[in-house]
């Protein structure tokens, strides 16, 4: 069955790094754009970035650019997510999504599956 298992979340101090990995399997990998959304209590997932099937393009959400930088390795099935220069409203649930098809890669909707989440905490 399809599987995305996000790691590499935790506490962090504000100005820290994470990488965060999402390792996907039981569907063809290069089939697929890859999103990393994010969502904090009491609000709605939120898209933070994306990236199409060969990783030669990337979308950001305006609050990430220049400190997130998502990229995927398609011959391990993996995508990442390095965040640099964190602040304490980055401080959330991520979750990796896998995306078939030509829908907007902003859209939570359009997405064919999720993973668990890995929790994000950046204290000040």
């Amino acid at each position: 069955q399809v599987q995305l298992v996000e790691s590499g979340g935790g506490l962090v101090q504000a100005g820290d790094s994470l990488r965060l990995s999402c390792a996907v399997s039981g569907l063809t990998f290069n089939n697929y754009r890859m999103g990393w959304f994010r969502q904090s209590p009491g609000k709605e997932r939120e898209f933070v970035a994306g990236i199409n099937w060969s990783g030669s393009y990337t979308y950001y959400t305006d609050s990430v650019k220049g400190r997130f930088t998502m990229s995927r390795d398609n011959a391990k099935n993996f995508v990442y997510l390095q965040m640099n220069s964190l602040k304490p409203e980055d401080t959330a649930a991520y979750y990796c999504g896998a995306l078939s098809g030509y829908g907007f890669i902003k859209t939570m909707a359009n997405y064919n599956y999720w993973g668990q989440g890995t929790q994000v905490t950046v204290s000040s």
